[in-house]
């Protein structure tokens, strides 16, 4: 049995205890996130050329980069790693440049490709809209924007539907339904699904699961 660790009240990747815990952590809570990774990494792939430029963006241990590592070193890709966690940097072992920002006011170069993998949901909502127009400013002809998120577009029955999917999930990948609740809960104020409003019109949807989805944005 792995060891359990403490839910903060108010859920802070800044927090040690998340941060020693996250790789497992991420995996219990979202079943998931392995496959999701890898389909992020393939796809990005596609969007990047030989002297292109990478952003991890929200990048917490590197597992982005860490499974690009081939493409970025046989293609020579600037990889820059943005989180806004100081103590997610002890844990970092991903590929290139880690840079501890706030991405709302960071200043963005021209790029490939930009992932925002599980990052837009902890972003208040009144910078959301900015930073979507500034990746979309700056990303290259040919490029692309990765985003996966938790997203609030079901609704009714079929939104109660989806909710329970993302829970059984959780218990079936052996997360305890204390520690599925005190998650939950310490997320209140700090974690806010986004809507389809916050995606141009020509995103395109890779991947759907209970709450969350991907969506390929081509710049």
């Amino acid at each position: 049995m792995t060891e359990r660790f403490e839910i903060p009240r108010d859920w802070t990747f800044k927090d040690q205890s998340v941060v020693d815990a996250f790789d497992r952590h991420v995996r219990e809570q979202l079943p998931f996130y392995d496959l999701v990774a890898g389909a992020v990494a393939h796809i990005a792939r596609h969007y990047l050329p030989h002297g292109g430029r990478l952003y991890d963006i929200g990048a917490s241990t590197g597992n982005v980069t860490t499974l690009l590592a081939e493409t970025i070193a046989t293609r020579d890709i600037e990889t820059i790693s943005l989180d806004n966690a100081p103590e997610m940097a002890t844990k970092f072992r991903g590929v290139g440049t880690l840079t501890i920002a706030d991405a709302t006011g960071y200043p963005f170069e021209p790029f490939d490709v930009a992932v925002l993998f599980l990052v837009l949901m902890f972003v208040p909502m009144r910078e959301r809209a900015d930073l979507m127009d500034r990746l979309l400013d700056a990303g290259r002809e040919g490029g692309a924007i990765i985003i996966v998120d938790k997203i609030a577009d079901h609704t009714d029955y079929v939104g109660t539907i989806m909710r329970r999917l993302t829970l059984a999930g959780k218990i079936a990948a052996g997360t305890s339904a204390q520690d599925v609740l005190d998650k939950e809960l310490s997320l209140g104020g700090i974690q806010r699904p986004i809507s389809l409003d916050t995606l141009p019109n020509h995103a395109q949807e890779f991947f759907r699961w209970g709450e969350f989805a991907g969506w390929i944005i081509e710049t």
